[in-house]
């Protein structure tokens, strides 16, 4: 943060790299989510050890990507921080209450197929955005 403060005293500029930054490694993270799911049967025959480290480097990229989260909050304002942590604390209760009753729902067999992870990180994804959006209008 304080590199970003020192190359730009004007809150706008700081988010903006701050975003390109957040957007960076979140497009970095989701290029080795790709590889590491679609890599054993397209590209190395699901052979053991290319993906652990597939996995391991994608574990790597996603904890990058937490730390730039962080910095990315820490570069908003105070109402912008309020935003985010509003829409964050949503999103998590979104997902804990929809991923657990799903979760019920196949184990008691009330739906008739499996449940997937992607459907829990779509509908996150899109709670975020919308509790962010929600939140910006709110004190627009």
């Amino acid at each position: 943060m304080d590199k970003l403060k020192a190359d730009s005293n004007n809150y706008p500029t700081r988010i903006a790299k701050s975003s390109l930054h957040l957007l960076r490694w979140t497009a970095t993270w989701l290029a080795t989510t790709a590889f590491a799911g679609l890599g054993p049967g397209l590209i190395w025959d699901y052979a053991t050890l290319p993906t652990i480290l597939a996995i391991l480097v994608n574990l790597g990229i996603g904890f990058r990507m937490i730390l730039q989260i962080k910095r990315y909050v820490q570069a908003l304002d105070e109402l912008g921080q309020k935003i985010f942590l509003n829409a964050a604390s949503i999103t998590l209760g979104v997902g804990l209450v929809c991923g657990i009753s799903y979760t019920l729902l196949a184990s008691q067999k009330l739906i008739s197929f499996q449940p997937e992870i992607g459907h829990l990180n779509s509908l996150m994804a899109l709670t975020f955005v919308a509790a962010n959006y929600a939140g910006a209008r709110k004190y627009r």
